[in-house]
């Protein structure tokens, strides 16, 4: 069905039980996916010390791969490591965490994923601050000249979508809203809809 719809790539969240609380999947799940994908696989680790499993899931099928700030130690060094493997590199950062965090990393990433609910469990309820950091987050990657999507993840629905991609949000990542929807397809090609 996924690979009918409009999305442009497939948003795979993977959880450690420690970086958050609840468990998702990972290496075999994941090259099962992939074996069935026809879009990219957006990878989104959220789990700590993501440095110890970048080459083990850029080979099971990921080629964005994004890791949060609050999560390495040394960031700038996951980036390089994650471009080493040819795939791109994304940061994600937690709904308390600044923008002006990624200052120095900004323009050596392809990607920034706003998280827009608390990390660890679909079907939350969004939180309206995402607009004001959308907004910090485009001035930043202006000011630093970087390539950077911001892609926001959590709580996107009808509703929201334009009002995210209007304040400068590139990619919107929908789990729940999209499959708790009668028709899955429809739901995909009206957020897609939502930026034109």
């Amino acid at each position: 069905m996924l690979n009918k719809s409009q999305a442009d790539w497939l948003h795979i969240d993977i959880m450690d039980g420690r970086f958050v609380p609840n468990i998702s999947f990972g290496f075999p799940v994941m090259e099962a996916i992939k074996s069935y994908a026809q879009k990219p696989l957006d990878v989104h680790l959220m789990i700590v010390e993501p440095e110890l499993y970048i080459e083990r899931f850029r080979a099971a099928g990921a080629e964005n791969l994004t890791v949060h700030i609050e999560g390495c130690h040394h960031l700038h060094r996951v980036v390089q490591q994650i471009h080493a493997t040819g795939a791109k590199a994304g940061v994600a950062i937690n709904p308390h965490t600044s923008v002006s965090l990624l200052e120095d990393v900004i323009a050596d990433v392809d990607l920034v994923l706003l998280m827009s609910v608390n990390p660890g469990f679909g079907g939350q309820k969004f939180i309206e601050n995402t607009y004001r950091k959308i907004e910090a987050m485009k001035n930043l990657i202006i000011s630093r000249n970087s390539k950077a999507l911001i892609e926001i993840d959590g709580g996107v629905n009808q509703e929201n979508a334009p009002l995210l991609l209007d304040r400068g949000a590139d990619v919107l990542v929908a789990g729940s809203f999209v499959f708790s929807s009668p028709d899955p397809l429809q739901t995909i090609a009206a957020l897609k809809s939502s930026g034109q």
